[in-house]
């Protein structure tokens, strides 16, 4: 399948006028189409219909510059919409305000799915300084309000780092802050989602290759919240398992994808289906159809100007569709 022009969509909506407030108009002289034109437009952005797999980049990943000059959000998001994306993941949200979120989306009408704070590697819900925990959950909070304020549907965290404490420990002292959160999750409707990272938690970081989800999903069924399930990165965890494994085992709790390639024989990462990339992708589609998945899957790879985009997206497409 492809996908060479942009679909993205935006709606524009048109709230009528009470109808006190066009006689007050008309009794100033004022025409009924004037008084139309007065009425304030909502712009309502909407990602495509119809598509199972919706195909995503990290805000990141988009250059920050072009000809020596700062590019704008909303300058940032276009670029992704030019390279075909559906939409954006804000994996830089700690330094955008929910009134900035929302007016580059809406100026912009691109869709954005997500947002990140990439702080919660080093102010985390698992270590041992109670202030650390505090400045985590406020990202946290933080991340939801913006993800809300443009329209999206969840948050990514990395929960810890292993070498905060034995493990029992970090992940009760994580459940414990993350649960502070929940009410906030739930008002929003903002689930938090916990991406599998190299940060030795919940997997033996130096076992052998065949390792199951079991930790991850007795982790995320003990907060027994709709709100916690797992942003799955598939290449993240192809060096510890096999993805049609975990994503059978994941079932509903796999709320969203990253995607990236990784080669076991050169241990790295590398470009989505490149000759090194031995990721088994035929397998990680059927198993996600075997479950029925919906929803978002972001690239996490080297990023750049639109061409570049535009190859990752189509490295998707191959690596998703088939």
């Amino acid at each position: 399948m492809s996908t060479d022009t942009p679909s993205l969509s935006r709606r524009h909506l048109l709230a009528a006028a009470p109808a006190a407030a066009l006689v007050a108009i008309a009794a100033r002289g004022a025409s009924p189409a004037r008084a139309a034109d007065a009425v304030p437009v909502d712009t309502l952005i909407e990602p495509p219909a119809g598509k199972k797999i919706l195909l995503s980049c990290k805000l990141g990943m988009i250059a920050g510059e072009s000809g020596g000059k700062a590019l704008s959000l909303v300058e940032r998001l276009k670029m992704a919409a030019d390279a075909g994306f559906d939409g954006v993941d804000l994996d830089q949200a700690g330094g955008i305000t929910t009134s900035e979120a929302r007016a580059a989306v809406r100026e912009s009408g691109v869709f954005v799915h997500n947002a990140i704070n990439h702080e919660h590697w080093g102010k985390r819900l698992t270590s041992p300084n109670p202030d650390d925990r505090a400045t985590a959950v406020a990202n946290l909070e933080h991340c939801l309000r913006v993800s809300h304020a443009a329209g999206g549907s969840g948050v990514l965290i990395v929960v810890g780092q292993g070498g905060d404490g034995p493990e029992a420990e970090i992940e009760d002292r994580c459940r414990n802050e993350m649960k502070k959160v929940l009410p906030l999750a739930a008002s929003l409707g903002q689930p938090i989602l916990i991406e599998n990272v190299w940060n030795r938690m919940m997997y033996d970081h130096d076992a052998p290759p065949e390792q199951g989800p079991e930790r991850f999903i007795a982790f995320v069924d003990s907060f027994k919240s709709p709100w916690v399930g797992m942003y799955y990165d598939i290449g993240n965890h192809w060096k510890y398992g096999q993805p049609k494994d975990w994503i059978h085992k994941f079932g509903h709790r796999c709320v969203k994808l990253d995607i990236k390639g990784f080669s076991r024989k050169k241990n790295a990462f590398v470009d989505i289906v490149s000759a090194d990339d031995d990721v088994p992708w035929g397998e990680v589609r059927q198993a996600l159809a075997d479950i029925g998945f919906a929803g978002w899957a972001t690239a996490e790879v080297g990023g750049g100007d639109v061409p570049r985009l535009t190859e990752v997206r189509k490295q998707m497409e191959q690596a998703l569709y088939g």
